[in-house]
């Protein structure tokens, strides 16, 4: 057995046995609070990153701490072959949270799966094996997931795993959504904002198109709200605010406030599963559920859907009124916002983690920021104060 040498940092043990799938960042993140993170050295950050648009409510919020402190001396696990008094309550809540007749749910443990939920739910319940995607999406990297995601550089070196049953349309193209969704169309899958993409919004009126021509041709409207979805663009759910109303939604990131958690939601009128059909060994856990309900809980209590538009909009104006020779342009919604660069979004991103503000990157040149629906107005103004002066470097 091998004697762990204790002089080795979490820097030097992470890069000895990393798995090499992530571009670390050199930073070891130990704790967080609200808006903010400590670094090992006892730095303190702006998180505009959310942890990958998960803490919507922050870091370590007290109510979300509670519950699952809470929880975790009562009943962690229970798989769903059992009921649960956690995992009903969040059946309830998402039934009348979520738009339409949506009124079924699978719970599972992150975004990727409640795509390949959703695939899954949407063949088996067409019995159709069509899928449409978009160009420039992203909806996971898991192999049913990658196959929508558009990026060659995650999909191609697994092509010869897919069915060749995806094909991949125009964003914000009603022409080719025309030809292209037919009687054999299972899904046509969707992001209302497109994050990884580079912080593309969707045409409302080319949304409620798709959703003619998927009722028309009995082909299932998937919306992908993992990361737009719980407040995040300025309402509880994106498609909403363009009156459209999907037959399945998927849910991730900061539905359990940091707690791996992912739900694929659809239309009670579609009908339930088969039995056997789908399993999750954590998938339902109730300390998942305990700290969903906390979250939002969280979110209705403190109107972080009215918050997040309020300040996204004071957001994008602030950084529109840079009017900084570098930038190309800034677009978003609610405080999911991206600003396009004329050169690499990378060296800014260095630069702001330098001035005590960590962000992401949208693609080669768009920088993404995805701060806490909790962020202070103050806080705001940091971070922006941060990214002039970066651009200005």
């Amino acid at each position: 057995m091998k004697v762990p040498d204790l002089n080795q940092s979490s820097r030097q043990i992470e890069t000895a046995h990393t798995s090499g799938a992530y571009f670390k960042r050199p930073l070891t993140l130990v704790r967080g609070s609200g808006s903010r993170v400590q670094d090992d050295a006892g730095r303190s950050y702006i998180d505009a990153t959310s942890g990958q648009g998960v803490a919507l409510t922050g870091h370590a919020h007290p109510v979300v701490t509670a519950a699952i402190a809470r929880q975790a001396g009562e009943l962690v696990t229970s798989p769903e072959i059992f009921f649960n008094d956690q995992r009903a309550r969040v059946y309830e809540r998402l039934a009348a949270l979520t738009p339409g007749d949506i009124g079924k749910f699978f719970l599972c443990n992150s975004g990727a799966e409640a795509m390949e939920g959703a695939l899954k739910v949407a063949m088996l319940l067409t019995g159709r094996s069509k899928v449409l995607a978009t160009r420039n999406a992203f909806h996971g990297r898991t192999m049913g997931a990658l196959a929508l995601t558009w990026n060659p550089k995650y999909r191609q070196p697994f092509d010869a795993w897919h069915s060749g049953q995806v094909q991949h349309l125009a964003f914000n193209d009603q022409a080719a959504a025309h030809a292209a969704i037919d009687g054999e169309t299972a899904a046509v899958v969707i992001e209302v904002v497109q994050g990884e993409g580079g912080v593309h919004l969707a045409d409302p009126a080319w949304l409620r198109n798709l959703r003619q021509l998927c009722d028309d041709n009995g082909a299932l409207l998937i919306v992908d709200e993992i990361q737009t979805g719980l407040g995040r663009c300025g309402s509880w759910f994106a498609c909403e605010q363009a009156d459209v109303i999907p037959d399945v939604l998927t849910l991730g990131k900061g539905l359990a406030g940091g707690v791996p958690i992912g739900a694929v939601c659809w239309r009670a009128s579609l009908g339930s599963l088969s039995p056997g059909s789908h399993g999750s060994t954590f998938g339902g856990n109730p300390l998942a559920c305990a700290a969903a309900l906390a979250t939002l809980a969280v979110i209705e209590d403190e109107q972080l859907p009215e918050r997040a538009a309020r300040l996204g909009n004071w957001l994008m104006s602030e950084l529109e009124g840079l009017q900084h020779p570098s930038v190309r342009e800034v677009r978003g919604l609610g405080l999911l916002v991206g600003m396009q660069l004329r050169g690499r979004v990378t060296p800014v991103l260095k630069r702001l983690q330098d001035r005590g503000v960590l962000a992401l990157p949208a693609g080669f040149n768009v920088l993404r920021l995805l701060p806490p629906l909790i962020i202070s107005e103050s806080e705001l103004q940091d971070a922006v104060a941060a990214i002039r002066e970066s651009l200005d470097d």
